[in-house]
């Protein structure tokens, strides 16, 4: 019987010790939990800082004719479709970064004959590319895309080719868009 007693004491404390044993594992596994929570919500937080896309046509509502001008004018796109990220102003026309890295940018202008159509990306005070297209009767349509490496606050815009006229209408065939290809 004292063989029994002493088996039966301990399984009693073998129990004990597994409870305390299982008891502190699931202290653990919460701990760990919680700080692979923390995690994942900083990643999810850094991924969405990361998204970056707009497209805008040059007029909200109507029809409207800009040009022609002796000179570069900025072309401020009102009807924004998209702007994820908030890094595409309507008031200025402009694109600035909010971060350093690959983006991708298109623009397509639209232009009544006699005058030529053209509009040009400028990266901060740089003319990049151009889109360009010269019809003396009916109408007349550019687009030009293009990737840049941009520095986070670099501003990005197309403006009006000297000389050229472009349109836009209800139909919005004056665009600008770009988005984020990958951070650097």
């Amino acid at each position: 019987m004292a063989a029994v007693d002493k088996l039966l004491g301990e399984v009693v404390e073998d129990d004990r010790g597994l409870h305390a044993l299982l008891k502190e594992m699931v202290k653990q596994n919460k701990e760990q939990a919680a700080k692979h929570q923390t995690e994942l919500d900083e990643l999810k937080k850094q991924l969405q800082g990361k998204q970056v896309a707009f497209s805008a046509s040059l007029v909200a509502s109507g029809s409207h004719t800009i040009g022609p001008f002796d000179v570069l004018t900025p072309l401020v796109y009102k009807h924004v479709v998209t702007n994820i990220g908030n890094a595409y102003s309507p008031d200025t026309g402009a694109f600035t970064a909010p971060l350093k890295g690959a983006y991708h940018f298109e623009w397509h202008v639209y232009g009544a004959g006699g005058n030529p159509t053209g509009a040009v990306l400028r990266k901060n005070s740089e003319s990049v590319f151009l889109a360009y297209e010269e019809q003396s009767t009916n109408c007349s349509s550019a687009s030009q895309g293009g990737s840049l490496l941009l520095e986070a606050g670099d501003v990005v815009s197309v403006q009006l080719y000297h000389k050229s006229k472009v349109a836009d209408s209800y139909n919005h065939h004056t665009t600008f868009s770009g988005h984020l290809l990958f951070t650097m």
